[in-house]
């Protein structure tokens, strides 16, 4: 049995994360299941690989266990592809997915152009320094209001290309089909799932 930190405490990420990168033999701790970590860690990097890998350096230091770490958010077209990597806090702090939305939806007001898309960059980094990243997208488009209770964050406002159901709408399993995380999570478990489930230490060779 291996433990893997996974450095959120996002209870709706850590979900998604558990449902999707379930394998045998690997157990997924959360960071607010460990003691002894750092409350937050700053994520000002410009880009989603640096804020992923910054966060999972700095827990796998903290904790000495092999760390997981993801850093995701929402581009939008007509925006510049804005929020970015400030889509958690978009409107400010504190971070309130209410007040993302409405500044998203006032920032689009008027625009022809809806299309957006989700990205997600998770990075896994090793107690002895080594690091390895994988992405993944989900295009789609913005609508005018808020649909559905499910999910977090843009859900209610993001559909995704080839359906009419917005992602709170979408019931978990499928959602995570389509998702951005659930892409990066899939490649994730595919490149590194056998050997952390034997608890090796020799993973392949970095990108």
């Amino acid at each position: 049995m291996m433990t893997l930190l996974v450095a959120t405490r996002n209870k709706h990420k850590m979900e998604e994360i558990r449902q999707v990168f379930a394998l045998p033999g690997l157990t997924l701790l959360a960071a607010d299941e460990a003691a002894g970590l750092p409350e937050d860690v700053v994520e000002d990097a410009d880009t989603f690989e640096g804020n992923a890998l910054k966060k999972a350096r700095e827990l796998c230091a903290a904790s000495g266990l092999w760390t997981l770490a993801d850093d995701s958010g929402l581009e939008v077209a007509a925006l510049g592809n804005a929020p970015g990597v400030f889509s958690a806090r978009y409107a400010g702090e504190p971070c309130s997915y209410a007040a993302n939305n409405a500044k998203l939806l006032r920032e689009l007001e008027g625009a022809a152009d809806r299309r957006a898309r989700f990205r997600c960059v998770i990075a896994l980094c090793a107690p002895d320094g080594r690091e390895w990243t994988v992405d993944g997208r989900c295009e789609g488009r913005i609508i005018d209001a808020p649909r559905g209770e499910g999910g977090f964050g843009y859900d209610p406002l993001f559909v995704p290309d080839g359906h009419a159901l917005t992602f709170a709408e979408l019931d978990p399993d499928t959602k995570n089909a389509l998702s951005h995380r659930g892409h990066a999570l899939r490649r994730a478990a595919a490149e590194w799932g056998g050997l952390l489930i034997a608890g090796s230490a020799r993973l392949p060779p970095c990108n």
